[in-house]
């Protein structure tokens, strides 16, 4: 009798202990929240680059080699014709800047978007422009993300939100 309490005991321990050794697993929903906020950097270096080093310069780095632009007034440009589009801007004129609002993440992990207010401040002109904007992302082989959709809308007023 004494020899099954004993052994029973140890069973108990053996198991427990290797139990207790073994990583605590974070919840899915700090997952979550740890890409979401992930996420919003990659924003907000984007609007670093761009106030830093210019619009062309930071959507050239950013974008997908299939990103997609919508823009006021005009057609969508994809892929090469984006690019192309980029690389001709005279962005000299004006600094943009802008500040993820939110930013969601699909449960697979690879796409996201972020939404903000965006800010021009042209160089010549006593005013200050407001839009809000919308940034679809697809996280790319290497781990980086970069947009495959971008579109602002334009008109929130010249009063800061």
């Amino acid at each position: 009798m004494l020899h099954r309490i004993i052994f029973g005991s140890l069973c108990c321990v053996a198991l427990a202990v290797p139990s207790c050794l073994l990583p605590n697993k974070k919840p899915a929903e700090n997952d979550a929240v740890q890409a979401k906020l992930a996420l919003m950097d990659v924003d907000e270096a984007f609007a670093e680059t761009c106030t830093a080093k210019g619009l062309k310069d930071a959507y050239l780095n950013f974008i997908d080699s299939n990103g997609v632009m919508l823009r006021t007034d005009a057609l969508p440009l994809a892929g090469a014709d984006a690019v192309d589009y980029i690389i001709g801007l005279q962005d000299t004129g004006f600094v943009m800047s802008w500040k993820p609002t939110e930013a969601h993440i699909a449960e697979s992990g690879e796409l996201g978007y972020t939404y903000g207010i965006y800010k021009i401040v042209p160089s010549v002109a006593d005013t200050v422009l407001y839009g809000n904007y919308v940034t679809i992302w697809k996280k790319q082989n290497d781990g980086k993300w970069k947009f495959i959709l971008q579109s602002n809308n334009e008109g929130i007023g010249s009063d800061e939100p």
